[in-house]
């Protein structure tokens, strides 16, 4: 379903889905890592809404490969990986059950978001551009997702665990 008029765009935007397909999918097994290494409950239950969201976000793309009648397939997105390695070395490097470890997890979590911020935003730019309204629309619904985590991630961190990470030894 590539078009005559912009073959290499076209080409281009399927592999950048294929990219962000590879990283939605990583980050439902890495999620699952930091909801449990965080110590704060109300960490963990933004994780945990997230993990659900980010299994809707690989729906959505299965949905966009559909439209676009191409096969659903991920493309490893070397950023991805590098972002959850952080974040799994952010685990590793912090004492168990300390605010602390919960900044540095939300740190973490907020470059993932910012990636796919990005991403998504650039993505539905493109999507626009090919005159696929119907993609642009599934890749907004998953940009605005993404804001509002990072959102709520920000809103954690400045409310109270960045305070009591202060005082830690």
């Amino acid at each position: 379903m590539i078009t005559r008029t912009e073959p290499a765009l076209e080409e281009l935007f399927v592999d950048e889905i294929k990219d962000i397909y590879w990283a939605e999918k990583k980050l439902v097994k890495a999620i699952p890592k930091m909801q449990k290494a965080a110590s704060s409950e109300e960490l963990r239950t933004a994780f945990a809404t997230h993990l659900e969201q980010t299994k809707e976000h690989v729906s959505r793309l299965e949905q966009v490969f559909e439209l676009l009648g191409v096969k659903a397939q991920a493309k490893k997105c070397d950023a991805m990986e590098g972002l959850t390695m952080e974040g799994e070395s952010i685990i590793e490097d912090t004492e168990d059950g300390t605010s602390t470890r919960d900044v540095g997890l939300i740190l973490a979590g907020q470059k993932v978001e910012h990636y796919e911020i990005a991403t998504y935003g650039a993505l539905r730019q493109i999507a626009m551009v090919l005159g696929k309204e119907d993609v642009a629309e599934i890749l907004s619904t998953t940009l605005e997702e993404e804001k509002e985590a990072d959102s709520l991630l920000s809103s954690i961190a400045e409310n109270s665990i960045n305070y009591e990470a202060s005082t830690e030894e």
